[in-house]
This record gives C-alpha cells, structure tokens and sequence, in this order.
C-alpha cells in the first residue's frame, strides 16, 4: 500500500501505549492503533494490535492507559505483529501527535528484530502543527479537541485506537478542515457551471429568420416612406 496509490493522498493516523517514556532505557510498545485517510477522509481501514511487551510497566505508565503486565500477558509479542503492522502501514504519511516519542518507539522495536528503521521524515508531528497554527497554546490532544469541538468525552484513559482517532478530526481541522469542505464545494459548483455553459455551447441552433407575416408587414412599413435613405444616390 503506497502514499499515492491510485485512490489519492494515504495517510495514517498513529499512536502508542508504553510501558514507559525511553525506549533506551528497555521500555516497550504495549499498544498500537492506526487509522487510514485518503485525501484526508478517514476510511474504514485500521489496525489495532494490544502487545506483551515481555516486561513490567510503570505505575506512572498503567495509570495513563490502564494496560497491566497481567492484562497483557496472553496478547502477542511485537514480532509477532511486526509483519501486519509494516504492511498496513506501507510507505504512506504518518500523522502522528509528539512523533519523536512515537516513532523512537517504533524503531527501537524494528531495531530488536532486525528491520529498517522508520524514517522520521515519514511523520507530520501535529504537536508541532498545532504550536505553529496557535503560538502559546495548549497542544495536547484533549486542548486541541476542546478548540476544535471533538467530542472525546468517552477518553477517561488513553487508547491508542481511540487516540488515532480524535487525532485525525483534529488533524483535519488543523489543515483548514471546513474550509477544505468548503473549497471543495466551490469547485464542484464551479465544474457544475462549466458543465452547463459547455451544454449550452453544444445547442441545436435556433432559426432566426423572419416569417411570411414579418416580411409583409415590413413591405407595408416601406412602401409609406417618400425618400428612404437606402434610395438616395
């Protein structure tokens, strides 16, 4: 699957859990969620995996998601997902919200078995995004969901399919959102018009001659005139 395959612009909306904050320190993924967009409309393609990390997870970190070592203890292993989880992702754009965290992550897992990192060139960070767009306020997702009016009442924990998926409204806001609509409604009226003018172009002629009646009528109108100018040498 590629970012320009033959449907438009592919994008995945990404997220994390871990069992921790530094991958260099032996934390680990416990939980992956991806949301595909095409041109920027969230289809309904995702990927959603829960992870054994093989290792304890922070008191700091269970509190964030919820996810325990015992809860996790049955769920695969990163190897174990690591195939279906590059294939969904193929070589499209990432959006990802803090995408240095995530991304570390990734990569510090494809590094355990052997496989090519994820370039990091790959992510459009929307933490990033949105301190551009709005210098000096808050960019986490709860802020940019209140300013955007994302309903993520239902997000007493983290969860990263649930994450992705309050991202990728906010991230369509943070590209213009309604005025993207609203740019594409323009030129759908406006094909529409062109459309209409072309029809009109193409129209059977309509005849313009004058009738019987109209030519008899003008004789008439002549023949009362002493000196028409059209007689004068």
């Amino acid at each position: 699957m590629t970012g320009t395959d033959t449907q438009g612009l592919r994008e995945i909306v990404l997220d994390t859990e871990t069992t921790g904050l530094d991958p260099r320190q032996g934390h680990r993924i416990v939980e992956i969620g991806c949301l595909e967009l095409i041109n920027h409309i969230p289809t309904n393609r995702h990927f959603h995996r829960y992870i054994n990390p093989e290792c304890d997870i922070s008191d700091e970190a269970v509190a964030v998601h919820g996810l325990t070592r015992e809860k996790l203890a049955k769920e695969p292993i990163f190897a174990a997902i690591a195939g279906e989880f590059l294939d969904f992702i193929g070589d499209s754009k990432l959006v990802i919200h803090n995408a240095d965290f995530d991304v570390g992550f990734i990569n510090a897992e494809l590094a355990n078995l052997g496989l090519p990192r994820v370039p990091s060139e790959r992510a459009t960070c929307t933490v990033k995004l949105a301190r551009r767009r709005f210098p000096g306020a808050p960019a986490n997702l709860d802020a940019l969901c209140r300013r955007f009016g994302v309903d993520n009442s239902g997000r007493a924990l983290h969860g990263a399919l649930l994450d992705a998926q309050l991202l990728a409204e906010c991230y369509v806001e943070l590209l213009g959102g309604r005025q993207h609509g609203l740019a594409l409604a323009v030129e759908a009226a406006t094909a529409k018009i062109t459309e209409t003018g072309r029809g009109a172009l193409l129209r059977t002629p309509r005849a313009h001659g004058p009738s019987e009646d109209e030519l008899a009528a003008h004789a008439a109108m002549v023949a009362l005139l002493k000196t028409p100018v059209w007689l004068e040498n």
